[in-house]
């Protein structure tokens, strides 16, 4: 097979290159994919340089989300969920490659009408923001809801939730072609973020100028959030893209009833597994209503695992919108 395999920790991801493996033996419990199309993660960027929360021991295969076809089935297994031939996305470690091994539970059936490009970027952000939302947030019909970073992969998914549920959507971005994008999902209005004064224009924006009802913060921007946050409100802290993270002035949380709750989507398989099915269940009805689109970025065509890098160093310096999923072509004869 195909695939990007990391000996060393890289400088950056200009530095990782293809190279051909023997194709992955499944273990009894998992199973083979062959890959069509792979999604980029920040994470990815940690990972290649050493410095994420999990890195696995060297040499390993980069990359973690994907599409693809079902190969082979467990052996462990009488009765596997999917069937060789079936159409999956899922999330496994190393899925820079054309072939993958991975378990029953991080695989998902590609949604009827939804081709690989499309479903390869379903796996990470999809339910991290319906779950934000639905469980942490509890939106309902009339709500006000404010989401950073509206145009990234995990921004786009939760307009799209949100609007799913009836609320109202601020979101905020750093640039206009960004700012269209999160329109074009569905947002109601949109602000820069870059802007001195965004928090006064998101009150503004609001019922008699009181303040969102929740904010979707996967960047850090709590203590910015809570100027425009209604009494009562709710921040879901998501993650900390900016790279800070932040102290915040908890008398500002009580004075106005405030409630800041985290999401780790990850951690959700271990403590509440049930919950994954219901989350998962909620988004293939949003799907198949047609409230929940394909987030993939579309100004530029990525084909090919020689790509990643490229996508990769895109992703990096916020250039892109959405989920930046690289097409992979298999090959004939995986040990040539």
């Amino acid at each position: 097979m195909h695939a990007i395999q990391v000996k060393s920790y890289v400088k950056g991801p200009e530095d990782l290159v293809v190279t051909t493996l023997p194709d992955p033996v499944p273990s009894p419990d998992t199973y083979l994919i062959a890959i069509h199309a792979a999604a980029t993660n920040f994470f990815d960027l940690l990972q290649i340089r050493g410095k994420y929360q999990h890195q696995p021991p060297l040499p390993w295969i980069a990359g973690a989300e994907f599409a693809g076809v079902v190969v082979s089935t467990p052996s462990s297994k009488a009765a596997p969920k999917f069937r060789e031939g079936d159409r999956v996305f899922g999330s496994s470690q190393g899925g820079y490659a054309t072939k993958v091994c991975a378990r029953e539970e991080s695989l998902m059936p590609v949604p009827p009408g939804w081709g690989f490009l499309e479903a390869a970027g379903l796996m990470v952000t999809a339910p991290t923001s319906y779950a934000a939302l639905v469980l942490r947030a509890k939106v309902k019909r009339g709500d006000c809801v404010l989401v950073h970073a509206a145009a990234g992969g995990v921004g786009l998914a939760a307009v799209q939730v949100a609007k799913a549920f009836g609320a109202t959507v601020i979101a905020t971005a750093g640039s206009q072609r960004k700012l269209e994008v999160a329109k074009e999902f569905g947002a109601d209005y949109t602000i820069d973020y870059n802007r001195e004064g965004w928090a006064e224009e998101v009150r503004k924006l609001t019922a008699k100028g009181k303040g969102v009802d929740i904010v979707f913060d996967p960047v850090g921007m709590v203590n910015a959030s809570l100027k425009c946050t209604a009494w009562g409100g709710r921040i879901v802290i998501i993650g900390f893209t900016s790279g800070n993270i932040e102290k915040v002035a908890m008398n500002k949380v009580l004075l106005k009833n405030k409630s800041l709750v985290g999401l780790h989507w990850g951690t959700y398989s271990k403590e509440e597994p049930a919950t994954v099915e219901k989350v998962w269940e909620g988004l293939f009805q949003l799907m198949k209503q047609g409230k929940f689109n394909a987030t993939v970025y579309r100004d530029r065509e990525l084909h090919g695992l020689e790509r990643v890098g490229e996508a990769l160093g895109m992703l990096g310096r916020r250039e892109t919108w959405g989920k930046v999923v690289v097409s992979v072509p298999q090959i004939v004869d995986s040990k040539l």
